[in-house]
């Protein structure tokens, strides 16, 4: 076996005759932290039991048992559904079946329904006298709705915000405002899902508030999302104050092309109706599950996922895959008869897809003793194969967590990301060291938010992956001498 000084001479030569893009030092540090085979802050004992958690997380079938029945018995879960509430109360009878200290915190959520949607072109270059085009769209969560008879209108299309600013003053006054920016399929490919998804998103979250600033009156986005199967993505909007609130939609891929190409050829007309309705403020609850820690049950580490979700499908990679392993962990500490010296925490999250609701009410309620949340977990970005863990807060962490991502080795989860954020529902928690795995998101948004995120979308081997990630860092946040840096 060549000595470590050996490999490390080797490596600096080799930099010498091929194009390496970093320093000889860089490379030795590198290498000595692959080499380095400490426990960090943990014992060979809790490392062994870190490693037993993987192995069970792997061959457990509970997670995937809980999302059939997530998606297929009880459905989508809108914030204020019955099937929001019958999810509540399922969830919380399972916790308490496993034997953690159970808790409904009651929260305030968006109540919005959705109703009729559809489009039709009824005059566009080319056409054949008396017919029309069908528009496949869906609302935006959130959307007011046009009269029920629909609203007629001609329709402009942009690419971007700039070029809005560069249209005549009153080019779109009275007019369909179609936003069509395009998902950035390539970089999603290269597994920067999150990134491509965070160009477009914009566009549905501000499009309405800009387009009815300009007088438009009623707007489209491009859906955000990269697979092409004339499949809608839906999503929340936001309406800024003061302005007038137009119908929103989501209209497909191809329809966005199709819209482009005939508003360049000569005036293009719609028939849009939308009869969404947004009801009073809804009572609904995060579901919170105490597993108590041994030493210090007043310290905390959660594990959560958001039980809501968008109506089209049944919601089983956003999310009811990241409840579901979040549920998974307290399963397997309670198979294993593992109690870590502080309480791991399970949480549902109720509004996470139409403002977070939950979240916030959680981060008021829990004010005062949020010192002694010592790590939050959340999954949510389906179920694709983990490279490992997410860190946001002291750049400390990605050394601290190094032992716990070796002991994921045999899932190829090795790999500690630094990162601004690591959830929508997490983010609340201002201080708080925040986790997630690392999920490939190549094909992610190919499902999110449409009527084909279902249960046959998950891979049932990378759903054990992911809580098995899930469970190892809960167990060690929830049981190292000293906490996570923050």
């Amino acid at each position: 076996m060549l000595r470590k000084q050996t490999i490390l001479t080797s490596f600096a030569a080799a930099c010498l005759l091929l194009p390496c893009f970093t320093s000889a030092q860089s490379i030795q540090d590198r290498l000595k932290q692959l080499m380095n085979t400490s426990t960090g802050a943990w014992t060979p004992e809790q490392i062994a039991t870190m490693e037993k958690l993987r192995d069970a997380a792997m061959q457990d079938p509970y997670a995937l048992k809980e999302l059939r029945h997530l998606t297929d018995n009880i459905g989508p879960r809108l914030s204020g559904s019955p099937q929001a509430q019958k999810a509540v109360d399922y969830v919380a009878a399972e916790m308490r079946a496993l034997g953690a200290d159970v808790q409904l915190e009651k929260t305030s959520v968006t109540h919005w329904v959705r109703g009729v949607e559809t489009a039709e072109l009824t005059a566009w270059p080319g056409m054949a006298d008396g017919t029309k085009q069908k528009i496949v769209l869906t609302a935006l969560g959130g959307s007011v709705a046009t009269n029920a008879d629909g609203l007629v209108a001609d329709v402009a299309v942009v690419d971007s915000f700039d070029e809005l600013k560069k249209l005549p003053e009153g080019a779109v006054k009275g007019k369909i405002l179609l936003f069509n920016e395009k998902f950035d399929k390539r970089l999603a490919a290269q597994g920067d899902g999150l990134n491509a998804y965070g160009q477009g998103v914009m566009y549905r979250g501000a499009g309405p508030s800009v387009a009815a600033s300009l007088g438009a009156v009623a707007v489209l986005v491009r859906s955000v999302g990269g697979a092409d199967y004339r499949l809608p993505h839906t999503g929340a909007t936001v309406y800024a104050d003061g302005l007038t609130k137009i119908p929103a939609a989501a209209v497909t891929a191809e329809d966005a092309d199709l819209l482009a190409n005939l508003t360049q050829q000569g005036q293009v007309r719609m028939r849009l109706t939308l009869t969404p309705q947004t009801l009073p403020p809804a009572p609904s609850y995060n579901v919170v599950a105490d597993w108590k820690g041994s030493e210090h049950p007043e310290q905390v580490v959660i594990v959560s996922g958001h039980l809501d979700s968008w109506d089209l499908g049944t919601g089983a990679i956003d999310d009811g895959a990241g409840i579901v392993v979040s549920m998974q962990a307290i399963h397997l500490l309670q198979q294993l008869g593992i109690h870590p010296k502080r309480t791991v925490r399970f949480i549902a999250w109720m509004d996470e897809e139409q403002g977070g609701e939950g979240a916030a009410t959680y981060a008021k309620d829990h004010a005062a003793d949020l010192n002694n949340h010592v790590g939050a977990l959340e999954s949510d970005l389906g179920a694709g194969h983990p490279v490992g863990i997410i860190a946001a807060g002291k750049p400390a962490l990605a050394e601290f967590l190094r032992p716990v991502a070796h002991t994921l080795a045999p899932i190829g989860a090795t790999v500690v990301t630094s990162s601004e954020d690591a959830g929508e529902d997490i983010s609340f928690l201002k201080g708080v060291p925040q986790f997630a795995p690392n999920q490939d998101s190549r094909f992610y948004f190919n499902y999110h938010h449409t009527a084909a995120d279902t249960f046959d979308k998950v891979n049932p081997q990378e759903l054990n992956e992911n809580a098995a990630v899930m469970t190892v860092l809960a167990y060690a946040l929830a049981d190292s001498p000293t906490p996570a840096p923050r």
